[in-house]
C-alpha cells in the first residue's frame, strides 16, 4: 500500500477510508512512538485534540481521544477550533502533542488527521513513517503494553483555548483596525467564531458570511475556494475589503473593495513590505513555492527583498523557513506563515496583519496589492503519460529550452509531475495571455508525444 501520511497529515472520505479504528490506531501508535523517541520521559504525557466542524469529526474525534487515553496520554478536548489554534495551543499549553481533525479545503465526506510535534510543529517525515509502522504492527497483531488502573489517560474538555487563542492573534498586531468595515467569509468552517470575534476585538466593523457551520455545509460553495460570494458581499456592503478562509483556517485570501482577488503572493507582497517597515522581516527575505506568479518575483526584486523559492508545499516552506530563521513565507494558495506569530498556515492572523496593514497606511487593499502585477499563467494537465522521465527526454527538454529563449525575462516555463496521478502539470507565465496559452499549449503537445 502508498504511504498513509501526505504532505499534509493522513486524509481521506470519512468512514470509507478514514475510519474510526484508523483514527484510533494511528493515536495510539502516535504516542507510542513519541513515547519511545522520549518525548514523554519523565511525566505523563498530555495531548490537545481539535477539530474542524464536519460531522465525521464528532465520530473521529471520539476515536482519537479513546485512542490516546487507552495509551496513557492525557487529553484536553479544545473542540472545533482552527488548525493553527490547535498547534498554538499544542506549545502554549507545554503539551506533548497535538491532534487536529480536518480536510481543510476538501468537500465535507473527507476528513483527516494532522499530528503535531512538542511546540505546535509538525512531525517529521521519519516520525510519521514510524507512527505508520507502528500503526499496521498492532493492525496486523502485534500486542503492545496497555496502562492500567491510575496509568491510563484522562480526558477533559478544556474551553479555555478559544479566548487564549483570540487573545495570541491580538496580541500581534502592531495597531488596531479601527475606521474599517470587513466582510469575512468562514466557510462554515472552524474559524465561524474566533475568526469574526478577533476581527470585532480589533476595532473593525465586521459582516459574516459563510459563518453558520451545521456539520455538512463545510465549504459547500464558500470561502477561499469559492469567492464570488464573498466578492458579492464585499460590494453590496461598501466593505474595504473581504477575508475568505478554508475549513480548517490556516489559509487566506482576499477580495478588495471593487471585488477584485488578491490571491497568496499578493498578500506575501503586501506583509513582505510592511514587515520590513517594522523590522520583522530578517534577512529581508520571503521564502515562497516555485508556483508562485513570476510578477511576484519581480516585484520582490523591485523591492529589494530576496526571494527564495521551495518545491510546492507549505511545509517546505516551512522547513526553509526554520533552517534558515526566515520571518515569513506562504503560497499563492494563500498559506501565509509568519513565524513570529504561528507556527503553520493562520489564516486569521494573515488576514489581521493584512487589515492592519490597510489600517496604518490609509492606503486601499487594491492599491496595497499593486506592489506586484499578478503576469498571466496558464496551467494544462496532461495526462496518461510517463511522468518519471520529465527530467530526462531530451525532446523535452529541448522544447522547454526553446520556450524559455522565447519568453524571455517576462515568461517562466514549469514542468511538474503530479504527486497522486499519471499526469504531467505544464505551467507558463508570459507578460501576454495569448502568449502563454500558445506556449503552454505546444509544450502540452510535446509531453504528450515524448512522453506518451
Amino acid at each position: 500500500m502508498g504511504r498513509l501520511f501526505g504532505t499534509d497529515g493522513v486524509r481521506g472520505v470519512a468512514n470509507a477510508d478514514l475510519t474510526a479504528e484508523m483514527a484510533l490506531g494511528l493515536s495510539v501508535a502516535a504516542a507510542h512512538v513519541l513515547a519511545e523517541a522520549g518525548t514523554f520521559e519523565g511525566h505523563k504525557p498530555t495531548a490537545v485534540v481539535g477539530r474542524d466542524p464536519r460531522a465525521s469529526g464528532e465520530f473521529l474525534e471520539a476515536a482519537v481521544v479513546a485512542g490516546l487515553a487507552s495509551a496513557g496520554v492525557d487529553v484536553l478536548s479544545v473542540g472545533v477550533l482552527p488548525t493553527p489554534a490547535v498547534a498554538h495551543l499544542t506549545g502554549a499549553l507545554g503539551a506533548d502533542l497535538g491532534v487536529m481533525l480536518s480536510a481543510s479545503h476538501n468537500a465535507m465526506p473527507d476528513n483527516g488527521i494532522k499530528f503535531f510535534a512538542r511546540g505546535g510543529h509538525k512531525l517529521a517525515d521519519d516520525l510519521e513513517d514510524r507512527i505508520e509502522a507502528v500503526y499496521e504492527s498492532h493492525r496486523h497483531g502485534e500486542p503492545w503494553q496497555r496502562p492500567t488502573g491510575a496509568g491510563v489517560g484522562r480526558v477533559r474538555t478544556y474551553g479555555e483555548g478559544f479566548e487564549q487563542y483570540v487573545t495570541h492573534l491580538l496580541s500581534a498586531l502592531p495597531n488596531r483596525l479601527d475606521g474599517l468595515k470587513i466582510v469575512l467569509d468562514e466557510a462554515h468552517g472552524a474559524a465561524s467564531g474566533v475568526s469574526p470575534e478577533a476581527f470585532s476585538r480589533a476595532g473593525a466593523e465586521v459582516v459574516t458570511i459563510g459563518a453558520e457551520p451545521d456539520g455538512l455545509n463545510i465549504n459547500a460553495g464558500c470561502g477561499s475556494t469559492h469567492l464570488d460570494k464573498l466578492k458579492a458581499a464585499v460590494i453590496e456592503h461598501g466593505a474595504h475589503f473581504g477575508v475568505a478562509h478554508d475549513g480548517d483556517a490556516d489559509r487566506c485570501l482576499a477580495v478588495d473593495h471593487t471585488g477584485e482577488e488578491v490571491d497568496g503572493d499578493q498578500i506575501l507582497a503586501v506583509l513582505a513590505l510592511s514587515m520590513r517597515e517594522r523590522s520583522a522581516l530578517r534577512a529581508d527575505t520571503v521564502v515562497a513555492t516555485v508556483m508562485s506568479n513570476l510578477g511576484f518575483k519581480l516585484a520582490m526584486e523591485r523591492e529589494g527583498i530576496r526571494f527564495v523559492q521551495t518545491a510546492v508545499g507549505d511545509r517546505y516552506v516551512l522547513e526553509e523557513m526554520k533552517e534558515h530563521g526566515y520571518a515569513l513565507g506562504g503560497e499563492q494558495s494563500g498559506h501565509v506563515i509568519i513565524l513570529d506569530h504561528a507556527t503553520t498556515g493562520d489564516g486569521t492572523l494573515t488576514g489581521l496583519l493584512l487589515a492592519a496593514r490597510v489600517a496604518e497606511t490609509g492606503r486601499t487593499l487594491r492599491d496595497l496589492a499593486s506592489v506586484m502585477e499578478r503576469l498571466p499563467q496558464v496551467l494544462i494537465n496532461v495526462p496518461d503519460v510517463d511522468k518519471s522521465r520529465v527530467r530526462t527526454s531530451a525532446d523535452l527538454a529541448a522544447a522547454v529550452t526553446e520556450a524559455e529563449r522565447e519568453l524571455g525575462e517576462t515568461g517562466r516555463v514549469l514542468l511538474r509531475p503530479s504527486g497522486t496521478e499519471p499526469l504531467v502539470r505544464v505551467m507558463v507565465e508570459a507578460a501576454d495571455i495569448e502568449q502563454a496559452r500558445s506556449v503552454a499549449g505546444r509544450l502540452a503537445d510535446v509531453v504528450k508525444s515524448a512522453l506518451g
